[in-house]
């Protein structure tokens, strides 16, 4: 088998399994340590292949996990304190969408206990989080996988969108300005935020105070139109003083 066939052979492992052992690729591939390790060496360089204690994964897919990972946990407690605040609006028969973002990713850990739910979401770590709850049914809106961020989208999602009717939608946002407008970075998402909330009775947005102030590509809504804005005791007084005048509600945990 040539050095070039057995990169290939490697990359196409850790394709399928993510992750491998030297002792795997070994096997797999039936040469010595050394070469294993020499392969590895060249991919690693290449930038193809992350090295790991014992083995190797593909550098794409741990940089994607890297940076959900720090996603997940900036301004973690402000996120937390949010969703404390919006599990005590949700009542047990409720039907709720949760959008993909990582303050709604807390408020599903918090819906534990809560009876008789229906979460409609686009994320996949809200639907493994909910997956095993008896008390909670979860419907994942069909949809394209995005290439940077483990959740669904297109024109599927946005279709199954028009058909569904919720109690509440919990959204979140790139950017809050001072007039109460929400963005979002990406069109598509944003697209995709503003079927959620007309398709909900009451709709909220979860921002923690690093997204007030700020504007973003997309504009999807307006806070006046919605119910509130829920975000942290670390927002600026005067920002939250403006939102008010402008007919915001505001909700600060």
């Amino acid at each position: 088998m040539s050095q070039e066939t057995r990169q290939k052979r490697i990359c196409e492992l850790l394709t399928r399994r993510g992750e491998c052992t030297i002792e795997e690729l070994i096997r797999r591939l039936g040469v010595s340590g050394m070469t294993v390790r020499r392969d590895l060496t060249a991919l690693a360089a290449a930038g193809k292949v992350i090295r790991t204690h014992g083995g190797a994964a593909l550098a794409d897919r741990v940089s994607f996990e890297f940076e959900f990972l720090n996603r997940v946990r900036k301004n973690q407690a402000d996120k937390e304190a949010i969703a404390a605040v919006a599990s005590s609006l949700i009542q047990d028969g409720q039907s709720l969408m949760l959008d993909s973002g990582t303050t709604t990713l807390e408020l599903a850990k918090r819906l534990r206990g809560k009876r008789n739910l229906t979460v409609i979401t686009t994320s996949l770590p809200i639907a493994a989080q909910l997956q095993f709850d008896p008390q909670i049914e979860v419907l994942l809106l069909g949809g394209y996988l995005r290439a940077s961020s483990p959740d669904l989208s297109g024109a599927l999602t946005e279709a199954n969108l028009e058909t569904i009717r919720a109690d509440a939608a919990f959204l979140g946002a790139d950017g809050v300005d001072s007039q109460g407008n929400v963005y979002q970075d990406s069109p598509e998402l944003a697209r995709m935020l503003t079927k959620m909330a007309s398709s909900a009775s009451r709709v909220y947005v979860v921002a923690d105070h690093s997204k007030l102030g700020r504007t973003a590509l997309w504009r999807y809504g307006s806070l006046w139109n919605w119910n509130a804005l829920l975000t942290d005791s670390g927002a600026d007084r005067r920002q939250l003083a403006t939102l008010k005048k402008a007919g915001v509600c505001v909700i600060k945990a």
